[in-house]
């Protein structure tokens, strides 16, 4: 048997399946786009990732079909695909996403080959060199303040954006999580929340004083009239000026807005203030494995990026403990 496996998704096929597959003349075989589909389909139907993820991928496959300029994906070489990661450098691309990119391709050869479209996975040889372990951005606690505290208090939907901001930086959610709360999840009485994070999984974080004060208005004051647009009673927390939930985009385009108001640096997006709060709480004297359940991270080696922001910390704790500091 053969394995496609990669980020947990594993798929088998027979050997002899494969050999079958490996015979089917050119002729027959799809073309780039329609390969491409295929590949995202089978990563919803068959592996069952999450909505989102297939989303990214297909975006990523569509920018190497962009490159492909319908090329054979059989003719290709490892100098090809290296010359489609320089590409991908050429358009100005985070470091981080351009090695999303080369990750996609990898899963997307090991699916090519399973099919018997391509007889070797060539992408493997493809190195990333880990650019995804480059710091974040990360916003000081003064900066966080100034985005806070931009819309506009005259602003017909103040109230909800002020929440909205100050939800995301106390709890440390992606913006996907905050654009899927629902009513329900929402606990202010015990100042807590219950976020829905990758893989279905499911965790609870704390409130603090300023969210719960922010949420109380937004859901006395506003959200009640948001809700009364909408055809049918709304179960999300963050409502659209229609009443519809608040798409993950348009939570982009707001931090975006109200980072640029507040004049934070170029770039800021609402990964930063999920970035700012796990390094404040590191700063604060947090232990990493706490700030790891908070993020809903499945391995500590993923928090552990945050922990170059506090040298100064654990300075002072050497200084402390140390007999020889």
């Amino acid at each position: 048997m053969r394995l496609l496996a990669d980020n947990g998704i594993v798929r088998k096929k027979s050997v002899t399946k494969l050999q079958q597959l490996h015979k089917r003349p050119e002729g027959q075989r799809q073309s780039a786009s329609r390969w491409i589909e295929s590949f995202t389909n089978y990563l919803r139907s068959e592996c069952h990732l999450a909505e989102n993820t297939v989303a990214a991928y297909r975006r990523d496959m569509r920018r190497f079909s962009e490159w492909l300029q319908g090329r054979s994906l059989n003719g290709l070489k490892i100098g090809d695909l290296s010359d489609y990661a320089a590409w991908l450098h050429g358009q100005a691309l985070a470091p981080a996403s351009v090695a999303r990119h080369i990750v996609a391709l990898r899963m997307f050869y090991k699916y090519l080959q399973l099919e018997g479209v391509v007889s070797e996975n060539i992408a493997e040889l493809l190195g990333s060199q880990k650019l995804w372990e480059r710091i974040p951005e990360v916003l000081t606690p003064k900066q966080v303040d100034a985005l806070l505290t931009a819309p506009a208090r005259d602003a017909p939907l103040f109230y909800r954006d002020r929440a909205l901001l100050e939800m995301m930086y106390a709890t440390g959610c992606r913006a996907s999580e905050v654009a899927h709360l629902r009513l329900r999840d929402v606990h202010l009485a015990e100042r807590t929340c219950k976020c829905h994070g990758k893989g279905s999984k499911e965790r609870i974080v704390p409130l603090g004083q300023a969210a719960i004060r922010a949420l109380n208005d937004y859901l006395q004051r506003l959200r009640p009239e948001l809700a009364r647009r909408c055809a049918e009673l709304p179960e999300w927390l963050f409502l659209s000026r229609s009443g519809r939930p608040l798409r993950r985009e348009a939570i982009w385009e707001l931090v975006t807005k109200y980072a640029r108001i507040s004049g934070a640096p170029a770039g800021i997006s609402p990964h930063c203030l999920r970035h700012s709060f796990a390094t404040h709480l590191l700063a604060g004297g947090a232990d990493l494995r706490q700030v790891q359940e908070l993020l809903g991270h499945s391995s500590i080696a993923t928090t552990q990026i945050y922990t170059h922001v506090e040298q100064s910390r654990l300075k002072k704790v050497h200084q402390q403990f140390h007999p020889r500091a």
